[in-house]
């Protein structure tokens, strides 16, 4: 099945497990109150979450590629739609036209749900921040899943989830698999890595809280060093995140891939 995703491994199955479980949980809770909620899949891609021996899986997606035999599992998309108590209102989005295409089929799959699930093909952070704005969030709720293939999602677009004061958020922090790859060991970063680096974090401060400038045995000669490890950084996106939300996870789930690498 061509337009389905190649990636995943074992952290996979246990993220979707895990996402599964609070779904249940959230809908249990919700529809016992008053508001209307819907479930926001901001990378929806095909709804599948295929397991392949391909190698060839691109440069954003090649650190989670595992050598397992093909098999499928339900991805996120179709986890909530299986959820019941069901959500009132399915939003799917997903730049890719292919990908979109596909997710159409979910209406064939799930035809008692069709009416309520709506297809958007479109990029996630402008179609997220608009949604936040015009949506009236004092009779509307939300949990909203976003688990990009990389760096997309921007802070700005974090900060717009947050002041809605009410939408649940389950954001994938790309750390290992971007993140530290990106924050080099002598501080030398390109332009277009520190354009992105600023996007996620929403500031350049966390340059000083990475890095170290350091004298060297040479007269008015300094070096700058990493200082931060893994942990470190992971760290430090939480502490952001506590300036912009209400409340933030403080042990989150650290994902691996086989190779037991931060993902």
């Amino acid at each position: 099945m061509e337009a389905n995703q190649h990636f995943g491994g074992d952290w996979t199955i246990e993220k979707l497990e895990r996402v599964k479980k609070y779904l249940q949980a959230y809908t249990t809770i919700m529809s016992k109150q008053v508001f209307k909620f819907a479930y926001i899949d901001a990378f929806a891609g095909t709804g599948y979450v295929e397991f392949s021996k391909e190698e060839d899986q691109g440069p954003r997606l090649i650190e989670l590629a595992e050598e397992e035999p093909q098999r499928f599992i339900h991805g996120s998309a179709r986890i909530a739609l299986q959820v019941r108590p069901r959500f009132q209102k399915y939003i799917f989005i997903e730049k890719s036209n292919k990908r979109c295409h596909e997710l159409y089929k979910l209406k064939d799959d799930f035809p008692e749900l069709s009416s309520d699930i709506e297809i958007i093909n479109g990029e996630a952070n402008s179609i997220i921040q608009k949604i936040c704005k015009e949506v009236n969030w004092r009779t509307n709720r939300a949990l909203l899943f976003l688990d990009p293939y990389g760096m997309q999602v921007k802070w700005e677009t974090l900060r717009a989830i947050a002041e809605t004061r009410a939408i649940d958020l389950w954001v994938l922090f790309p750390l290992g698999v971007a993140i530290n790859r990106m924050l080099k060991k002598d501080g030398q970063i390109n332009d277009i890595w520190l354009t992105k680096l600023d996007d996620i974090f929403g500031t350049r401060e966390w340059y000083n809280a990475f890095y170290k400038t350091k004298p060297t045995l040479f007269d008015n000669l300094e070096q700058t060093e990493k200082v931060a490890k893994i942990d470190d950084i992971g760290r430090y996106f939480i502490t952001r995140l506590k300036t912009i939300f209400a409340g933030v996870a403080e042990n989150p789930l650290p994902l691996y891939n086989s190779r037991n690498s931060f993902c």
